[in-house]
């Protein structure tokens, strides 16, 4: 299965790994990039030494391409910016603004820049702008999300602009690859099937409770913000869902917010820590191996299109 992001990315299948703030770092990136993905780290507010290391660290661990999530509200955008062009990684992807001003620096450093969109007026700008390729996320993935579901949002920027598309949010087997795909896109991210991957170094915890999670067990929290959130039900999202029906002031949100990311992935609390994961969670069964997880879901996808395709008759 190939499409022009594996032409682009210079990888085997298009499946990128989400970049996850204390979840995708060296040893999960490497495992997903050597398993023919794309393995993506996921800076989040970690400071620039934090992200050379990973960087660094992943370099020895694979020879292939890799890439570095940056989200553009950090304080250190600018500084991690400057050092994955002196570190070249392979690719970039963005998050939570428009990456346009670093683009004469990244592809002065050959180094692919690919925005997380949530809307086609976004996704229309930041073409404009000159990037590679779009990841169209929907409201199913797990973190920050928009207002429109993948299969609304897929399509429409697929006809908007012409850069080959990535499609993000609820998709964690073959048929939601097989999915995308007729839909438009070139290629799938997957976030939360990947926290469960083996080389996943989040707390044993949080892999449990996303295997045991069922169909309606995440909620999205913090929507009076501006950035809402999805996350698994725990203490800490009724709290949050307290301070929303009492609209209490954003001050209160941020402040109860401030650690609970790190707080559950590396530290295991799943009750007071903020567990962001998607839909898909009540669709993750085991633990398995990256290299493993990308074998399933692509053989799977192109089983249900040669299925689709000996079907159909036009």
């Amino acid at each position: 299965m190939r499409t022009r992001i594996c032409e682009l990315l210079g990888i085997e299948h298009p499946v990128l790994q989400g970049g996850m703030a204390w979840v995708s770092t060296a040893e999960l990136v490497a495992a997903v990039s050597e398993g023919g993905g794309l393995g993506i780290i996921g800076s989040g507010q970690a400071p620039p030494e934090w992200v050379r290391e990973q960087v660094r660290k992943t370099k020895a661990l694979t020879g292939k391409p890799f890439g570095v999530n940056v989200m553009l509200l950090s304080p250190h955008a600018e500084d991690i910016m400057q050092l994955l062009a002196e570190e070249r990684v392979a690719v970039v992807t963005t998050g939570a603004g428009n990456p346009g001003k670093y683009l004469p620096l990244l592809h002065g450093a050959g180094i692919r820049v690919i925005p997380v969109v949530s809307s086609v007026a976004l996704a229309k700008r930041l073409v404009r702008s000159g990037v590679d390729a779009l990841i169209a996320e929907g409201m199913e993935s797990g973190g920050h999300v928009g207002e429109l579901t993948t299969m609304a949002l897929v399509p429409q920027v697929v006809e908007a602009v012409e850069v080959p598309v990535i499609a993000a949010g609820g998709i964690c087997d073959g048929r939601g690859m097989a999915a995308a795909l007729m839909l438009g896109a070139e290629g799938v991210q997957i976030g939360t099937r990947f926290i469960s991957a083996e080389e996943c170094t989040v707390h044993p915890q949080v892999k449990e409770m996303i295997i045991k999670a069922k169909d309606r067990d995440t909620i999205v929290t913090g929507r009076p913000t501006g950035h809402p959130v999805r996350v698994l039900k725990n203490k800490l999202a009724r709290q949050f869902m307290e301070l929303e029906d009492s609209c209490a002031p954003a001050e209160e949100f941020e402040r109860l917010g401030v650690g609970r990311l790190k707080l559950a992935m590396v530290d295991g609390d799943i009750a007071m820590g903020s567990v962001m994961a998607g839909q898909v969670s009540a669709m993750v069964r085991r633990v398995q191996p990256a290299r493993e997880i990308i074998n399933d879901v692509v053989t799977e996808a192109e089983k249900i299109i040669k299925n689709i395709c000996s079907k159909v008759v036009v």
